[in-house]
């Protein structure tokens, strides 16, 4: 059986924040070698050979392990139990926080669970997907589940329509990949409130894009790659990538891909609780060869974040900062 865990109150961000979740990940590795870390605060586990080592069964090995994260870390964990990452996942998003829930490997309990559960409660299916989805009457997995292959295929494409139509017969035959998390820069803004103001919604990650290229340039490395993750209101979660034309550490190209991946989204009305931005496979900043300029303006923002830089290292991280984002913690 494989568990999804999600951890919960987890320092917010910064590297108490990933010092935390890396001590998490090493906690689940006594109980499996097959951990995949999900970063920033999640991770798959896959016990089927642990249960009779342990004599315990997948159930028992979660209340083991969500107590153990609350010990050392105060954590509290949910975790969902299920045949494959996927109804794992999905089972332990159907509930309040801080609970185990289990799917019996049994296909009328999968087909049960499935039916009726939001489309938009299966990965991928983001707040624009699920609004030309509900265009069809295909608002919940079961329904999307009883549309031909070849219909799904016509309304989101050749490769969206088959991964989607896999998902909703709760088809996941992807295995629990282990490793170490990989190296990753993250930012994390929570609203005070549900938040449906697109304009608040960008203040925020613009402030985002701010910490993270302070926070890569510290430590002197660019990424190529910006991955953003939305939290709803109701607990469900789009997570959107982007590949940057060059590694960057540079603040503006991080906001302006921050906000293309937010546009991306067509969230328009969606009641956003929390916004984080992963800035992901890290190099060496003097490794990146930056490409020539044909005026004077990125250079001279180059010089002009380089000042803010120093001002922040003075006098603080809260001293330099951009007018939209005034009012932010």
């Amino acid at each position: 059986m494989i568990l999804y865990l999600h951890f919960g109150n987890l320092p917010p961000t910064g590297d108490r924040a990933e010092a935390a979740y890396r001590q998490l990940i090493d906690l689940l590795g006594a109980f499996t070698p097959v951990v995949q870390a999900l970063p920033p605060d999640a991770a798959l586990a896959d016990v089927s050979g642990s249960v009779r080592y342990f004599d315990r069964d997948a159930a028992g090995l979660a209340a083991l392990i969500r107590m153990r994260a609350a010990a050392v870390l105060d954590a509290d964990t949910t975790i969902g139990i299920g045949p494959s990452p996927l109804l794992a996942q999905l089972v332990a998003h159907r509930g309040a926080p801080g609970a185990i829930r289990t799917l019996p490997d049994d296909p009328r309990a999968v087909t049960a669970f499935l039916t009726g559960l939001p489309a938009a409660a299966l990965p991928g299916v983001g707040p624009a997907t699920a609004r030309t989805l509900a265009s069809y009457g295909l608002t919940t997995a079961d329904r999307i589940a009883a549309t031909p292959l070849l219909t799904l295929q016509r309304i989101l494409g050749t490769a969206a329509g088959r991964r989607l139509h896999r998902r909703a017969h709760g088809i996941d035959p992807t295995p629990v990949r282990p490793g170490a998390p990989p190296p990753v820069f993250a930012a994390e803004h929570r609203f005070p409130y549900d938040e449906l103001d697109p304009d608040r919604q960008r203040g925020a990650l613009t402030h985002l894009s701010e910490r993270l290229g302070t926070r890569l340039r510290d430590a002197h490395r660019a990424c190529r790659t910006l991955t953003l993750t939305v939290q709803y209101a109701d607990r469900s979660t789009t997570t959107r990538g982007r590949t940057l034309p060059e590694p960057t550490a540079h603040s503006p190209q991080l906001r302006a891909a921050a906000h293309a991946l937010h546009r991306s989204l067509g969230l328009q009305r969606a009641r956003v609780r929390r916004l984080t931005l992963r800035a992901e496979e890290l190099c060496e900043a003097d490794a990146v060869s930056r490409q020539l300029t044909f005026g004077p303006d990125d250079d001279r923002a180059r010089r002009i974040e380089a000042a803010a830089d120093r001002a922040r290292a003075r006098f603080g991280p809260s001293v330099v900062r951009p007018a939209s984002t005034a009012g932010m913690p």
